[in-house]
């Protein structure tokens, strides 16, 4: 037993040790999961394609449509023009001086309207970095700015977020994608006020040290990344048309949410228990279905608007296509790992003692969720792996001692959103490519908006949750 428990330290500080060096993670993945298997004496080559490959395959089939009809719609909304347009709108609105603000909302904005996170960090950088060129803000700040609006609370936090983090939980604990409503609103309020206190704190704190945008040499810009697939960033290639840019992003806002809110709870789905269906309920997969159809929704929508250039749009769905596929299998990669881990007899002894914590079905749900998606780098592989391996007991736990379901599917989520961003994080070291800047000129505020701020906000909400309840 003690062997099998030092194997899965030993992968997991693999695991990290590879996706940090930039080894991909389909490949450390595999790797990390072969240490923890001969550590426990298990067989490789059953685990591996008995375990490893149904986990993934798993994941890739229930979450793969919401991957592609994100990185299409992201594209889309790059190459029609609308995605710039929106950004220089909403800089409009809050002012060039406010160039912190205006990249944040305007990556938030992009975010929440269900453009997927690895698009809008290629489309905000260029945009960004004019931005912050004309303000003289210095240009170590850019990364940090831009990981605020799309990695954290429109991410993870917001009612109604399409992203795939909020979607994973309702999988669980059969609670829809405005799981929680109140918590999630205040989170988002207070993860976004304080980022903007931090940013803004060391904007003033790095000019009175007589840094200026141009203070600092940038590290060489890496076309594409390990988690894109991509090997050049986009370029628009319709006219940017003006005319209602933002119709695309309230169409799936509003998809969303009538579907999840008004349609979806007033139609028949008692088909669903047929076994052909895998007995389900419309709560398990009403979240994901909801997502799926307004995405869809705002790419028609986007097309109707530019019908005229659609053969040019032509290479925005080939781009998006390919956008998607890396995204999806490294996640799912993770999950595989995640799956033979739970499958060692070592791990029944970790997650009694975790069960044994007397915590309760909140706080181990947040810890969980934490402690994986911290050791992966990933969010939504992270809690993906904690879930499937504990999901049921929280559930049931959660039922026993009167935990609601839907604060504890809004907290988990957005613990998943923390400690994900540690300096090995794909996402961390995709976006530092993208803005050409190392770990050492930025890591520091990006650690500090997308890492300890949205940490110390969970644990408050979660604190507040224990006493008053959910809201």
């Amino acid at each position: 037993m003690i062997f099998g428990i030092a194997g899965i330290i030993i992968s997991l500080v693999l695991l990290i040790t590879l996706a940090y060096r930039g080894v991909p993670v389909i490949l450390a993945a595999p790797v990390a999961s072969a240490v923890c298997l001969i550590f426990s004496g298990a067989p490789l080559l059953a685990s591996y394609t008995e375990i490893f490959m149904p986990a993934m395959a798993g994941f890739v089939g229930s979450f793969f449509p919401v991957f592609l009809v994100g990185a299409v719609f992201g594209v889309l909304m790059t190459v029609s023009g609308y995605a710039e347009s929106i950004a220089r709108t909403v800089t409009g609105w809050v002012g060039s001086r406010s160039a912190i603000a205006a990249t944040v909302l305007t990556s938030a904005l992009m975010t929440y309207g269900g453009i997927s996170l690895f698009v809008v960090a290629f489309v905000m950088y260029p945009l960004a970095r004019e931005m912050f060129r004309v303000a003289d803000i210095p240009r170590r700040l850019i990364p940090g700015t831009i990981a605020l609006g799309i990695f954290t609370f429109t991410m993870t936090a917001l009612p109604g977020t399409p992203q795939v983090q909020n979607i994973i939980p309702g999988q669980f604990f059969e609670t829809g994608a405005y799981a929680a409503p109140g918590i999630g609103l205040l989170g988002g309020a207070l993860i976004l006020g304080l980022g903007l206190l931090w940013l803004e704190y060391r904007r003033a704190a790095l000019i009175r040290k007589g840094e200026h945008f141009e203070s600092i040499e940038s590290a060489p810009i890496i076309g594409g990344s390990a988690d894109d697939g991509s090997s050049q960033q986009l370029e628009t290639l319709i006219p940017a048309n003006r005319v209602f840019p933002f119709l695309p992003l309230l169409t799936v806002f509003a998809v969303n949410f009538t579907c999840t809110l008004l349609i979806f709870p007033t139609l028949d789905w008692s088909y669903l228990a047929d076994e052909q269906f895998g007995e389900i309920t419309m709560e398990e997969r009403s979240g994901l279905w909801a997502v799926l159809i307004a995405i869809l929704a705002g790419i028609l929508v986007l097309i109707a608007l530019n019908f005229r250039d659609v053969r040019s749009l032509k290479v925005g769905f080939t781009d998006g296509v390919k956008r998607s596929m890396l995204p999806i299998f490294s996640t799912a990669s993770e999950v595989g790992y995640g799956a033979v881990v739970a499958s060692v007899a070592a791990f029944a002894v970790v997650r009694d003692s975790v069960f044994n914590m007397g915590a309760g079905a909140l706080w181990t749900s947040i810890m969980t969720t934490s402690i994986t998606a911290g050791l992966t780098g990933s969010s939504s592989g992270g809690m993906t792996i904690a879930l499937n391996a504990l999901g049921e007991d929280l559930r049931a736990m959660a039922t026993a001692d009167g935990t609601s379901l839907e604060a504890m599917h809004r907290l988990t989520a957005m613990a998943a959103g923390g400690l994900d961003t540690l300096p090995h994080s794909g996402a961390v070291v995709t976006l530092l490519i993208v803005c050409g800047l190392t770990h050492r000129q930025a890591y520091k505020d990006l650690g500090m908006v997308t890492l300890a701020i949205p940490v110390v906000v969970v644990l408050g909400l979660a604190g507040l949750v224990s006493v008053v309840g959910s809201f």
